[in-house]
């Protein structure tokens, strides 16, 4: 055989090699980012019994919103699946947090404790972080499915069974809309 056949050959597995393993990187960064998720709303969960304490003392007579608030992070830490799966609970989750804080508003002494303002903000980090980690997976995402189906790397692809993912999306339409801002 010519050295040249020996050369496009070797150019070939090399290049094959290389789609395969950038395809395999694609993917764990996208089980990463969805990882990141989970961490993440595993942190907003365990942070919630302490604001609910911090919390209860002040505002005994608004026990609905504090019963809501521990029901629906019961709800969230009971459901199985990935954080595309658990989507509409967390959303409700987050709906339930935002109650609680605008009820707080009426509680002066609550909105000045130390406490009470730590759990706020940590919260709001953590509410932050599940944003941005979201965002990174849908970004990875992206990135796998469009090296999935674009040429050529969509035959190594289709030889080694990768496939494409989910984007996260929210569910609730009311969450795609605007808010309308009244004075």
């Amino acid at each position: 055989m010519p050295i040249y056949f020996w050369i496009i050959l070797g150019v070939i597995i090399f290049w094959l090699i290389w789609m395969y393993n950038r395809l395999v990187s694609f993917s764990f960064r996208a089980k990463e980012a969805i990882s990141d998720i989970d961490v993440q709303l595993k942190r907003r969960a365990n942070l919630i019994p302490n604001l609910v304490e911090a919390v209860k003392g002040y505002m005994a007579h608004e026990r609905g919103v504090l019963e809501n608030v521990t029901k629906a992070r019961a709800e969230v830490l009971s459901a199985a699946g990935s954080p595309l799966e658990r989507d509409a609970k967390e959303n409700f989750l987050s709906q339930t947090l935002k109650t609680l804080f605008a009820v707080a508003e009426n509680y002066p002494d609550l909105k000045a404790n130390v406490n009470f303002l730590e759990l706020q903000r940590e919260l709001s980090d953590t509410e932050n972080k599940i944003q941005s980690s979201r965002r990174f997976y849908n970004a990875t995402v992206r990135d796998l499915n469009t090296y999935i189906d674009s040429f050529p790397s969509s035959v190594v692809a289709k030889i080694f069974s990768f496939s494409r993912e989910k984007f996260f999306e929210l569910e609730n339409e009311g969450e795609k809309k605007t808010p309308e801002v009244k004075f």
